[in-house]
């Protein structure tokens, strides 16, 4: 007799990720989407959530005086899979987001499988802002190109490195191309010879979310690059070289 499969655990918020001092009013959500597999229904690794914790503090320290709150959403399994993907998740994440906070902005940032999430929740009525960082992304051959009229109104920004073995940039930025169609800002950037977990150049990747984060959700100016990204058509607004030294500059600007 065949056992019957458990019913998968609910997805769950992690504790919201503040800075000593920070506000007490939240005036603004990061929901950060861990990476995961293309296909699996195991329980996601307790690792996948704790790699996401100093940027989860770095950006809850970028944004203390805004009210900034960030939580790293717990998928019910690790895999992209019908009925249970990080999709799904993010969205019951954005729910849950009005319910403990009101009406107050969210942006989803998501790497890998979650930037994938993160674009495809963009929808979602509380969401303002998406950051996708190395998105997972279904190959040419797909019978249904991943939508993105959705994204109107929304800011948008995606990340991918150069040397990415995983995924490929290249797809990213045809999705890019598409969503830029749809939604005016749209931008993209590319770090020259990082790979998939962007390690090389993890400081500017770092600085580079958190002014994007700040400038989408409480309207601070962006940096100089990230508003000529935005400002720029095709294909130069898409394929901007994240500068050596970007998050140094920034603490100058």
């Amino acid at each position: 007799m065949a056992q019957r499969a458990l019913p998968l655990p609910a997805a769950r918020l992690g504790r919201a990720v503040h800075t000593a001092g920070a506000p007490p009013e939240v005036s603004g959500v990061v929901l950060l989407l861990p990476d995961g597999e293309p296909d699996s229904r195991r329980r996601p690794s307790t690792l996948s959530y704790a790699v996401q914790l100093p940027f989860a503090r770095t950006l809850a320290r970028a944004g203390q005086e805004d009210g900034l709150a960030v939580h790293v959403v717990h998928y019910r399994c690790r895999g992209w899979n019908d009925g249970a993907d990080p999709v799904t998740d993010a969205r019951w994440a954005a729910d849950e987001v009005v319910r403990r906070y009101g009406d107050v902005p969210v942006c989803l940032v998501g790497h890998g499988t979650g930037g994938r999430a993160a674009l495809r929740a963009g929808g979602h009525e509380a969401v303002t802002s998406v950051l996708a960082m190395a998105p997972w992304l279904p190959d040419a051959g797909a019978p249904e190109p991943e939508p993105v009229k959705h994204l109107a109104g929304r800011r948008v920004l995606i990340v991918h490195g150069t040397n990415d073995a995983r995924t490929d940039p290249e797809l990213s930025y045809r999705l890019a191309e598409r969503a830029k169609k749809a939604n005016r800002s749209t931008c993209r950037f590319e770090v020259h010879s990082d790979g998939h977990a962007l390690r090389q150049h993890r400081a500017e990747v770092v600085a580079l979310a958190a002014d994007f984060v700040r400038g989408s959700l409480f309207s601070r100016s962006y940096a100089r690059p990230v508003a000529d990204a935005f400002a720029a058509p095709p294909p130069l607004g898409l394929r901007m070289p994240l500068a050596a030294g970007f998050g140094k500059s920034l603490r100058h600007h």
